[in-house]
C-alpha cells in the first residue's frame, strides 16, 4: 500500500502489508476492489468480470490530510475512486470556495480513463483519504478487447457531456434575460 503525505512524498506501508496472501491484494480483497468499482457510477458500464480485471490492475492509495491527489495542469494516467474520506476540488484561484466530495464510489477524473488531458482542477485530501487508482492503460485494454464496452463508454461520455452542456445552456439563458 502507498501512503502519500501532505508534501506529496511517498512512503511504503509496513512490511505486513506486503505479506498478503494470493487472495488479498494490497491489503484489500480483490473482490472488495471489484465491488468498489461496481459502486462507482462510471464503472457501471463494465460487467462483473471487467470490473474484476480492472480491480486487479488497480492500486490502493492512502493520502494524508492536505495531500494533493492531483494538481490542476497534471496529465493523469487514470482515475481515482474514492473509498473513504473527503476531498476538495478547486480551480486555480478558487481555493476559498472548494467543492467537497465524500461519497464512496465517487470517481475523481473519470474522463482520464479515455483521454490524456491536463486536469482542470486540483483535488486535495481534506482528511485521511483512501482511493482505488484505476490506470487508463488497463481500461483502454478492456475497451480494445470489447466492442460492447467501447460502445457503452462512448454512450456514457456522450450522456455526461450532454448533461454538462445542458447545465451550461440553462445558466447562460438565465443571464441573458
Amino acid at each position: 500500500m502507498l501512503y502519500i503525505d501532505g508534501r506529496g512524498s511517498k512512503a511504503d506501508a509496513s512490511a505486513s502489508d506486503h505479506d498478503a496472501s494470493a487472495l488479498e491484494w494490497g491489503g484489500m480483497q480483490l473482490d472488495d476492489a471489484a465491488t468498489i468499482l461496481g459502486r462507482a457510477d462510471f464503472f457501471e458500464i463494465c460487467d462483473a468480470e471487467q470490473r474484476r480485471l480492472l480491480a486487479f490492475a488497480s492500486e490502493r492509495k492512502k493520502f494524508r490530510p492536505g495531500s494533493v491527489i492531483y494538481a490542476s495542469g497534471d496529465t493523469p494516467e487514470g482515475a481515482h475512486v474514492l473509498i473513504t474520506g473527503t476531498v476538495s476540488s478547486t480551480q486555480d484561484g478558487g481555493e476559498d470556495n472548494p467543492f467537497l466530495i465524500h461519497e464512496t464510489g465517487a470517481v475523481l477524473g473519470a474522463m482520464a480513463m479515455v483521454i490524456a488531458k491536463p486536469r482542470p482542477v486540483t483535488i486535495k485530501a481534506v482528511d485521511a483519504v483512501e482511493t482505488l487508482f484505476v490506470p487508463r492503460s488497463a481500461f483502454m485494454k478492456l475497451i480494445n478487447q470489447s466492442p460492447g464496452l467501447a460502445q457503452r463508454a462512448a454512450d456514457r461520455i456522450r450522456r455526461d457531456l450532454s448533461g454538462y452542456l445542458g447545465a451550461i445552456e440553462s445558466t447562460r439563458s438565465r443571464f441573458k434575460g
